[in-house]
């Protein structure tokens, strides 16, 4: 996903521009450090305090420059209002937020109204097309059939949560006036991996077929996530 959203900077912002960056529910602020790592001025906004507390730490550890770089505000995303001016960001990012939010069209109208004129939305969403693969792949037969008809799902931290379809997201960014400009799939071979697993030792080739995998027909479209990249017009 990292090197989706990169692509998407680069084509989009002039080499070298110093982006001003939202990143709304940070977690632990993976995608925010690495952006501030790249030169980015970079706000993350998350509510969880162990979260806070991880993302701070390992801000700490990095040199003066990317500190200065990076600022972190406690908060939930639906109140950027409260916190930012409209048009303040030239990029948001919103990964792994939408399924634990049950009405999300008015998240969705918020983060858009950050974006400055042609600024990039980021969101990574679970894949409601694609909710019975898991199940299918693991022979959990009934858990599959259950599944086509649904967008609610137990995550793997045993949580009940829900699903995007590519097709409502793609009508809802365009009312929002951050129409779909892109689109990839994230984790098409590797959903079903063992939590803890180790890094595999041929990780960069790993990575290349996700990669090939998430841009290509008819594979990213039952991956288990969507990255979808909409432009403020």
């Amino acid at each position: 996903m990292a090197r989706q959203l990169d692509e998407q900077i680069v084509a989009r912002f002039p080499v070298g521009r110093r982006l001003r960056v939202l990143d709304v529910g940070m977690g632990q602020g993976t995608q925010a450090l690495r952006l501030a790592r790249a030169g980015h001025q970079v706000t993350g906004l998350e509510q969880d305090a162990k979260m806070i507390s991880v993302a701070r730490e390992a801000l700490a550890g990095e040199p003066e420059g990317i500190r200065e770089r990076m600022r972190i505000i406690e908060g939930d995303g639906r109140d950027t209002g409260v916190h930012f001016m409209p048009g303040s960001f030239d990029v948001v990012l919103c990964h792994g937020v939408l399924m634990y939010v049950e009405e999300p069209d008015p998240l969705l109208a918020g983060l858009a109204r950050m974006l400055a004129p042609g600024g990039l939305l980021s969101l990574l969403v679970r894949n409601g097309d694609a909710l019975a693969l898991r199940p299918g792949l693991s022979g959990d037969w009934a858990g599959a059939l259950a599944a086509f008809d649904t967008v609610a799902y137990r995550n793997r931290l045993g949580l009940d949560v829900r699903a995007d379809r590519l097709k409502d997201l793609t009508a809802t960014l365009a009312g929002i006036g951050a129409p779909l400009h892109a689109w990839y799939g994230v984790r098409v071979f590797t959903d079903t991996a063992a939590d803890g697993a180790g890094i595999p030792a041929d990780v960069e080739t790993l990575l290349a077929v996700e990669e090939k995998a998430g841009r290509t027909d008819p594979y990213r479209g039952v991956a288990a996530l969507l990255h979808l990249c909409g432009v403020r017009g």
